[in-house]
């Protein structure tokens, strides 16, 4: 079960808990994320599977799930004499930052909205029954 909102502010978060609240990111993702970071070129499935220690099916997934957030972008690069392979590499932090920014500003909206609904339900309430003392 997920942290309350309370106990979140609570414990001591770093930058890349970001990947985790925002998105549900898993430890191994926020690792694939930091070896591409960390790369001096894009990397292969491969090569992100052996910085990390995992089985490259394993590293695959987390780098899907990389994908699916656009936390990290996926080119081709062509052989010569035909056929080719994938490398990938972080997005540009500032778009990350910008589309985190996004989420936590339509969350917030939505929140202010439910917490409208909350008081104006239990409002009615208040006025309708009588406080015994």
């Amino acid at each position: 079960m997920p942290d309350s909102m309370s106990e979140q502010l609570q414990r001591d978060m770093e930058c890349e808990g970001l990947l985790e609240c925002f998105h549900g990111l898993k430890q191994l993702d926020q690792e694939c994320f930091r070896a591409l970071v960390d790369a001096e070129e894009p990397l292969t499935v491969d090569e992100v599977a052996e910085t990390v220690d995992r089985e490259r099916s394993t590293a695959y997934r987390a780098i899907q799930r990389l994908l699916q957030t656009g936390f990290i972008q996926k080119d081709q690069v062509n052989y010569d004499q035909g056929g080719y392979y994938h490398v990938y590499s972080p997005t540009d932090p500032s778009k990350i930052a910008d589309d985190l920014q996004r989420m936590l500003n339509d969350w917030y909206a939505k929140m202010g909205q439910l917490i409208q609904e909350f008081e104006t339900k239990y409002e009615d309430i208040e006025t309708a029954a009588p406080v015994e003392s």
